[in-house]
């Protein structure tokens, strides 16, 4: 079934796919702005920002929460569209899946836990290394996989004439 496959068009009741998408996206990016400061608190002593710098500081939060809203979205509603995309390999579909989720979604921790951590240059460390690390893996698979999907559509497009 795909994304938009099972939902009434009717009035109903049923929300269209992207008023489902946006509820969604929405919820989770003011429960990551309610709650990030709760989870991961501001480190005491830390640097504090000039008045300038509080509005950039909000700006970043407030996409750092969008983006991680539309994560939760993707991992909600995502899969099957993925794997429509993907063709027959169950790996591919889970693997671009997961990776365009995990993109989305760990901007959220990664950012609050700097904003925790006060100047603990080892746990920034172990921060920069778990989240930049997998960033980087998951784009390379990303890459990889889509790469591999365009050399096998034109395969079958080859194949055709």
């Amino acid at each position: 079934m795909s994304a938009g496959q099972g939902i009434s068009q009717s009035s109903g009741g049923f929300f269209k796919p992207w008023m489902k998408v946006t509820v969604v996206t929405i919820s989770f990016a003011v429960l990551a702005m309610v709650l990030g400061q709760v989870i991961w608190p501001p480190a005491e002593g830390g640097p504090e920002p000039t008045s300038g710098q509080v509005a950039s500081f909000i700006i970043i939060a407030v996409l750092t929460a969008i983006t991680f809203g539309l994560g939760m979205s993707f991992l909600i509603f995502g899969l099957s569209v993925v794997r429509e995309v993907a063709g027959t390999s169950k790996y591919r579909a889970w693997a671009m899946y997961l990776s365009i989720g995990w993109l989305l979604v760990s901007w959220w921790p990664h950012g609050s836990l700097h904003a925790s951590i006060g100047d603990n240059i080892q746990q920034l460390l172990y921060i920069e290394f778990g989240f930049h690390a997998t960033s980087y893996f998951a784009g390379i698979v990303l890459a990889a996989l889509f790469l591999a999907l365009i050399r096998e559509r034109r395969r079958e497009v080859a194949s055709v004439r």
